[in-house]
Parts: structure tokens; sequence; C-alpha cells
């Protein structure tokens, strides 16, 4: 498990690919952003690091990657649910979701569902039944 911050760290990267996914950050996704951060502890690092990416300009597939690995080695967590809906609703924030939009969200939850698959295959991802 890594530290919380880093996590959302990575919250903040997938949220900017999605945005940028179309080719601009619309003014609509931003404000579905705000909304759906309004109340969220953790906000302020997930804005913070989607400023960065756009700041430093930072391709969609190396923001993807960088945050994907992050969450693979995080490994499951019940956030990523709240990720996946914060993506899907910036998607489709303005015009709908694109198919490029669609790919990183899918990616997303394949590439995790895989990881996790193999990681409880291999043990090395064990299921804490507290």
């Amino acid at each position: 498990m890594i530290k919380k911050e880093k996590l959302y760290d990575a919250f903040g990267e997938l949220i900017y690919a999605i945005a940028m996914a179309d080719g601009n950050i619309q003014d609509e996704e931003l404000e579905a952003l705000q909304k759906l951060l309004s109340n969220h502890p953790w906000a302020k690092e997930i804005y913070w690091s989607f400023d960065y990416e756009f700041n430093k300009h930072h391709t969609i597939q190396d923001s993807f990657d960088h945050a994907i690995n992050i969450c693979i080695e995080n490994g499951p967590d019940p956030e990523y649910r709240y990720l996946l809906d914060v993506m899907t609703k910036v998607a489709e924030a303005f015009n709908g979701i694109v198919p490029q939009e669609r790919k990183i969200i899918d990616d997303f939850k394949q590439t995790l569902l895989q990881q996790f698959e193999k990681d409880l295959r291999s043990h090395k991802l064990v299921i804490d039944e507290e």
C-alpha cells in the first residue's frame, strides 16, 4: 500500500488524461470536476496533480501510465469506484464520452482487473478479511 497522497496524485493524472483525451480541457469538464470534488477530503491534492500535468504539458499516455502504475502498486482500493465515477462524469460533461475517453476508462478498468487477478493467483495479493 502506498501513501494516500501519492494515490490521489494518480487520480489527478487520470482525470487530466480523460479531460485532455478529446484534445482540449473544456470549461464544462472543469465545472464537472469542481462539483464532483467539492466535498472530497483529498480534493486539493487531486487538483494539484491535475494542474501539474496540465502545466507540464504531459502526454495523455505518460499521465495514464504513471497513474496506473501507482494504482497497481497500491493494490485494490474502494476509492477506485469513486475515481471511475469522476472520470466518467468529466468525460460526459462535454458532448458525451468520445472514443478516446472511453478507451482510457476501459483501459483503466481492464489493466487493474487483470493485474489484481494475476496477483491473487500468484498470492502476491492477500485479501484482508477483518
